[in-house]
């Protein structure tokens, strides 16, 4: 299982790219102010670096529990970038109404397609993630086992 400074890491370069990404475009998608989409990327930045770690933690703790490993299949990082937003979106919902003074029904449907693309890009930079700081203890796709054919 992952250590509490490789989880920090692990947040703090989701939410710095995810940041860096999701304001422009989420200006251009949205038509809204550079600076608007910039407040609400950073405060739900603050907000999903919190609940990315816990989030995080409490899956891998739930994968340890279930099937004594924290490898993820494909389907289950589906499910976990899944219940990740989820859990956002619930938080979100009513605080992007009232910053954008828009209707409920309007931060839903921006909440989903913001989802949307934090599924993709958590799918995404998880993986990647696993991939560059693989989880201590456990073999690298392709690296040598430690003992050579006969």
């Amino acid at each position: 299982m992952r250590g509490t400074l490789d989880r920090i890491r692990h947040t703090v370069g989701f939410e710095l790219i995810g940041l860096l990404i999701f304001a422009p475009l989420g200006s251009w998608v949205f038509g809204y102010a550079l600076h608007q989409m910039g407040v609400i990327a950073a405060v739900a930045s603050l907000v999903a670096a919190v609940w990315n770690y816990v989030y995080n933690l409490m899956f891998d703790k739930a994968m340890v529990r279930l099937t004594g490993s924290v490898r993820k299949s494909p389907a289950v990082r589906v499910c976990h970038a899944l219940l990740f937003e989820l859990g956002l979106l619930i938080v979100f919902l009513p605080s992007v109404a009232w910053y954008l003074k828009i209707s409920l029904l309007d931060a839903l449907l921006m909440d989903l397609a913001v989802a949307g693309f934090y599924v993709v890009y958590a799918f995404v930079y998880n993986w990647a993630y696993d991939i560059v700081f693989p989880v201590p203890g456990r073999a690298v796709p392709g690296e040598a086992s430690g003992s050579e054919p006969a």
